[in-house]
């Protein structure tokens, strides 16, 4: 199918952490809030916003991320990313939104919902947690910078550049992503954050400090779905997932939809943990089709 170029905004957001780098598309309110977890950038929905030409799409580099400023500590605040998202919805105007979120901006989503409801026509979930669940399988990856009993390993590979492009090879392959294809997310959006471009230096610090609140994140969640919020929740949910992913995989998905009162649960087949670069054209008209319901 071929898509139209949008007319795109490319803004700077201040936020109580720095300047975060907001791309603000025009199109029909109300406006989809795209967002992206670790370790990439808004880039991943590259692939996505053509197809939602008619939309007004605003995609978020988060502080320390893409074309966003980088941080100045190594520590990530309880609650640091809602607060970088309410500070863009509230320099760009928008009332209230489709808030989506993709990986680890997931449980970021989910948060800000709970926090904000009437803020929210519907919230959009894609390969993403929320909790500790026997389904969740984190990557080998983030298992190692999130421990802090690994950290000297974690810090001996981070300290050697040939040591991070094979870590980060390995991973990609097991996410069933090539790292050497220049047309795919891997280098479009995610060995950026690792090595730097020609827009930005490297994201390492920032990738860091938001992994290493994995553990803590996830026990915090843990206690949120206990006291019924997630039931309780209006918000209308879609839960859409790459059914390929093997790690942020369909049964993790079906264990999601479970935690809310009703959400509608797809897998994109064909797709793997990137479902908005995988097959874009079919996760658009999904998040269309389901943003623009009563």
């Amino acid at each position: 199918m071929t898509v139209s170029a949008t007319a795109a905004e490319s803004v700077l957001v201040e936020t109580p952490y720095g300047r975060v780098h907001v791309t603000d598309t025009t199109g029909k309110s109300p406006a989809l809030v795209l967002m992206h977890g670790f370790p990439d950038d808004s880039r991943i929905y590259n692939q996505l916003t053509p197809h939602l030409a008619a939309r007004r799409a605003v995609s978020i580099d988060f502080h320390g991320f893409g074309r966003s400023d980088r941080p100045t500590t190594s520590e990530l605040l309880p609650g640091q990313r809602e607060t970088e998202l309410a500070a863009v919805l509230d320099a760009r105007e928008l009332d209230q939104v489709v808030l989506v979120g993709h990986d680890a901006s997931g449980p970021v989503a989910i948060d800000y919902t709970l926090s904000h409801p009437t803020r929210i026509k519907r919230l959009v979930l894609m390969n993403t947690y929320y909790g500790h669940a026997d389904t969740l399988r984190l990557p080998e990856m983030i298992r190692l910078f999130a421990d802090p009993d690994l950290s000297p390993l974690a810090d001996a590979i981070v300290a050697e550049p040939q040591m991070i492009q094979w870590l980060l090879a390995h991973t990609l392959r097991q996410f069933g992503y090539p790292d050497d294809n220049p047309p795919g997310v891997a280098a479009a959006s995610i060995i950026p954050q690792f090595f730097g471009d020609a827009d930005a230096p490297h994201a390492l610090t920032a990738i860091r400090a938001w992994i290493a609140t994995v553990f803590t994140e996830l026990a915090a969640q843990d206690r949120r779905i206990a006291t019924g919020a997630l039931k309780a929740l209006t918000v209308p949910v879609t839960i859409a997932f790459g059914a390929d992913d093997t790690y942020l995989n369909p049964d993790l998905a079906q264990h999601l939809a479970g935690l809310f009162g009703h959400a509608d649960l797809h897998l994109i087949d064909d797709a793997n943990h990137w479902p908005q670069w995988d097959q874009p054209e079919r996760t658009a008209q999904l998040i269309l089709e389901h943003s623009e319901r009563p």
